[in-house]
């Protein structure tokens, strides 16, 4: 039993604030029960957004619906606030949240009390000062972004196709990806692949037509799977007709053209950044002591060093590597630690509410693998090398144990075993992100883009 009635705070609903919830509230049931215990989960979105599966999804292997966990059916004995965090306040066991309703109500960010605090926000994408990124970039980190993105290439297939002119025919069929990490080497390689079969349903585009150009600042792509798969991916990248610059920055993408630092100008209506994420603005919002990159300093129990009732992993966190033999190593800010380390969170929280010993977090990094679209893939897993259809089998058995719940395991393998039998879905829904425009040209109004864009388009 708990010491005493506790209230836990669990801010952010991704792999760690779900994960962490889920096992609390498996842990604490007889507490939940009684009163003894309440959870509270502030989250952006009412789902966690199982990112892997995000390439996939873009490219119509998997249903957008099926990438998303719904909070709310899987937190079943928790409280989920549909909010966004914006200060923490520690020394007094307070956090401001703004909700749905906040604006509505004209009063402000509400003060939630707490007890126990678990900061899991997550990060945000890291964007640097490059002319025309706000305006014309696109990103790749959630489900929206992801479908949008599927929607606005087959549109630029679509424009490609109609035009008469060559020039905005060359920058529709022209897709530049900046990020040589996981999710830009994923989006490409799917994107570039559904693209490539769409071809054959258009009369005037072909797959030799576009042009798909990879920009990354370092000397190789996919550091996580090894310098040798590295370097396997780039040949099948190019194998495959596709521009991969090592080396090389994105200067500017004003007026709708790409300038990379080798000197290179691509007039283009498609930039994808992906070039790294950093950690959500609430860390420094709050009193809690953060390292260099402004990520929280932790111990290996997964407690914010230096404070107590405060918790903390994942992107937000600098988890010690206990299994390193380097002292100062920290464990990598990815989904393989982040679902292990909200266990032991939850568990070491558990503990704390029961007054007994905390646990030490500690798990070797076992690999990584990675798509390149379908049927080719790349791993380095436990020292072992794989390439090609095994990587890429190896890839989907992985990421189908991993996703939560039995439900999402089975709608997933039941998409992929039917996307063998039948062909692709290549249709554009671009209208669905401006489902009222149609109504407002009907009845009179104003389109919510500007006039020379399509205000049915997803551009």
């Amino acid at each position: 039993m708990v010491k005493e009635r506790a209230r836990i705070l669990v801010v952010g609903g991704g792999y760690v604030g779900m994960y962490t919830a889920l096992r609390l509230q498996r842990r604490l049931k007889r507490e939940l029960d009684r009163g003894e215990v309440e959870i509270t989960v502030v989250t952006p979105d009412p789902y966690m957004t199982y990112q892997p599966f995000l390439p996939e999804a873009a490219a119509g292997a998997i249903s957008p619906r099926h990438v998303v966990v719904p909070l709310r059916r899987v937190l079943d004995r928790c409280r989920v606030l549909i909010g966004e965090a914006t200060a923490v306040d520690h020394a007094k066991r307070t956090a401001t949240v703004t909700t749905l309703a906040t604006e509505e109500e004209g009063t402000g960010g509400q003060r939630l009390s707490y007890d126990e605090l678990v900061l899991a926000p997550g990060s945000v994408s890291r964007t640097l000062p490059v002319p025309g990124l706000a305006d014309h970039g696109i990103g790749f980190k959630t489900v929206e972004e992801a479908i949008g993105l599927r929607n606005h290439v087959i549109e630029q297939m679509d424009i490609a196709s109609s035009t008469r002119d060559p020039a905005i025919r060359d920058a529709a069929l022209t897709f530049v990806f900046v990020g040589g990490g996981f999710a830009g080497v994923e989006a490409l390689g799917e994107l570039e692949d559904m693209a490539r079969y769409a071809a054959r349903y258009y009369h005037n585009v072909q797959p030799e037509d576009m042009k798909w150009i990879l920009v990354e600042a370092s000397d190789r792509i996919l550091p996580e799977v090894g310098e040798e798969m590295g370097r396997y991916a780039v040949t099948e990248l190019r194998r495959r007709n596709i521009d991969v610059r090592l080396q090389t920055r994105l200067e500017s993408c004003a007026d709708r053209v790409a300038v990379l630092s080798d000197g290179a100008r691509f007039p283009t209506r498609t930039v994808v950044w992906t070039a790294g994420v950093k950690p959500h603005p609430v860390l420094a919002a709050s009193d809690l002591p953060r390292n260099g990159r402004g990520r929280l300093k932790c111990t290996p129990e997964l407690s914010v060093d230096g404070t107590t009732h405060a918790w903390a992993a994942g992107d937000a966190a600098a988890v010690p590597d206990v299994t390193a033999g380097d002292p100062g190593r920290e464990c990598a800010p990815n989904a393989q630690h982040a679902v292990r380390q909200a266990r032991v969170l939850a568990d070491n929280i558990v503990h704390s509410l029961r007054g007994e010993p905390l646990e030490t977090y500690e798990h070797a990094y076992a690999g990584s693998v990675a798509s390149l679209g379908l049927h080719k893939g790349v791993a380095h897993v436990y020292g072992r090398k794989l390439k090609g259809y095994p990587a890429w089998f190896m890839h989907r058995a992985y990421h189908l144990s991993r996703v939560p719940t039995f439900n999402r395991k089975a709608r997933v393998l039941a998409e992929w075993t039917l996307a063998g039998l039948f062909k692709r879905e290549i249709v554009s829904l671009g209208s669905l992100e401006h489902p009222r425009a149609e109504f407002e040209l009907a009845a009179g109004g104003k389109p919510p883009l500007d006039p020379p864009h399509n205000p049915k388009g997803s551009s």
